[in-house]
């Protein structure tokens, strides 16, 4: 029992088609260059809620195979972006964009390595995988990766870093120091005009951080804003890691109207409440904020629900999640509730992500290859359709068919013939993930000159077709 809830431990797999079941785990990869990084899933009870994961797996020691990926509940990609050398995705999402439901993301690059300071761009999607929004800030303040959050008003919410000369000496610091200043701006997606930006030096003083300033020209980052949300009043709630504080932002003026947690609180934290160096402030309602307790006051990480008497100036400990087998978040994290009642948690750079049932049973558990994390992970009903039809190769005694970012795909039926009028079927297979391998029968592939795919859904019907592929030139 903790904090109210009751975790188990003990594994229940599920398995089904394409599924590896070896020593506990079932897993699901994809071969190739362009193939994302593999996922474990460890524990699948009934229970889940519906919908597709969604994460950014990203590894500081590997160039490729890093990107946004929708993946099922038993690791199997379903759509994979890869990014360019050298840079990472963050964020990933569904949400809704001109009314209409989009997909979303942060990608970019370190601007310092070895920190969080990043610089890049936020990215919106259509069903299709067709990107049909950028969002850049201007005047220097690119967006980093810590939130790419769209408004109800076609905004955008964003963070970045900016290098400022500052006087450190308050803080033991040089005099002609730098700081680094924590930037919250809101950007019209359509126009990109800034709305709103807020400056943590503008607002918070270099008293505030739990850290002494880095010897040398490192600049000082006291503050490091790792979240941005819209309370239930239309006002902000801004995370700062470096003072492990929650600050209540008046949107309208910029001032902070509370602090949570920190030096200087302006609620008394009862006991358990305490949380440190956080990740993912949200409101939930009900005076109530959601938080990824990085370091708990047992020194593991958590999802803690505090709610706020403002009356009484006292913050309370709802409930919390923790993982059964411990877990340490030194860096990332966050939790999204899911409409019900279940909450997804991205475990940061302690690697992989969990469902956690109303009650707090652990109802599914994943895994990244070894040295990827995610900086957060979701779930959402999705249906993608991508905008160029599925590809097919025959390779000796199998075809290998790729439609990544299709949804509803039950099963693959393949086609093969001497000519390109005359195909007939020999084989089915059951979608795989977006790269799936059917096996032809004996003898099925000599004499073969073309081939085809069809994508077939739960009731047969064909909602996919590849072009009609020599076979010659096939596994190019």
């Amino acid at each position: 029992m903790l904090g109210g809830l009751v975790v188990s431990a003990a594994p229940l797999l599920v398995a089904g088609p394409g599924v590896v079941m070896s020593a506990g785990t079932a897993s699901a990869s994809v071969a190739g260059p362009d193939a994302p990084p593999e996922i474990t899933m460890s524990v699948h009870r009934p229970g889940t809620a519906p919908g597709l994961l969604f994460v950014g797996p990203q590894n500081p020691m590997v160039a490729t195979a890093r990107g946004p990926q929708i993946v099922d509940d038993r690791g199997r990609p379903v759509w994979f972006r890869r990014l360019p050398d050298g840079y990472f995705s963050s964020d990933f999402r569904v949400q809704t964009y001109r009314g209409q439901r989009v997909l979303t993301w942060w990608e970019g690059t370190q601007t310092i390595p070895g920190t969080g300071i990043t610089s890049g761009a936020g990215y919106i999607a259509d069903s299709h995988y067709r990107v049909i929004a950028k969002v850049e800030a201007p005047k220097g303040d690119p967006p980093g990766m810590h939130e790419f959050r769209l408004t109800s008003r076609g905004t955008a919410l964003v963070t970045a870093y900016r290098e400022v000369p500052y006087d450190l000496s308050p803080v033991g610091g040089a005099k002609d120091g730098t700081a680094l200043d924590s930037i919250v701006q809101e950007i019209d997606v359509q126009t990109g005009e800034v709305l709103l930006r807020w400056s943590s030096l503008a607002h918070v003083p270099l008293t505030e951080s739990l850290l002494e300033p880095p010897p040398g020209a490192h600049p000082f980052d006291y503050f490091h804003v790792n979240s941005v949300d819209v309370d239930t009043d239309g006002d902000l709630l801004v995370s700062s890691l470096n003072t492990s504080t929650v600050y209540k932002i008046d949107r309208s003026t910029g001032r902070i109207i509370w602090r949570l947690g920190g030096r200087s609180s302006t609620f008394q934290l009862a006991d358990g409440a305490r949380f440190n160096r956080q990740h993912d402030a949200r409101a939930v309602g009900g005076d109530t904020i959601r938080i990824f307790d990085n370091q708990g006051e047992n020194g593991l990480s958590r999802v803690v629900w505090i709610k706020l008497d403002h009356e009484r100036r006292l913050a309370s400990l709802v409930r919390q999640i923790v993982h059964p087998q411990v877990k340490a978040a030194v860096a990332e994290g966050g939790a999204a509730e899911l409409p019900n009642g279940n909450t997804v948690v991205s475990w940061g750079s302690a690697g992989g992500f969990s469902e956690f049932s109303r009650t707090g049973e652990l109802l599914l558990d994943a895994t990244f290859a070894e040295g990827f994390s995610t900086y957060r992970a979701y779930r959402f009903p999705w249906h993608g359709r991508p905008a160029k039809p599925p590809t097919v190769s025959l390779t000796g005694s199998a075809a290998r068919v790729v439609w990544n970012g299709a949804t509803g795909v039950a099963r693959w039926r393949i086609l093969a013939g001497s000519s390109r009028t005359d195909l007939r079927p020999v084989a089915q297979a059951a979608w795989d993930g977006f790269d799936t391998v059917a096996a032809l029968p004996s003898g099925a592939a000599s004499g073969t000159r073309f081939v085809k795919a069809e994508a077939l859904d739960a009731g047969g019907r064909v909602i996919g077709v590849s072009a009609v592929t020599p076979a010659q030139a096939s596994g190019s």
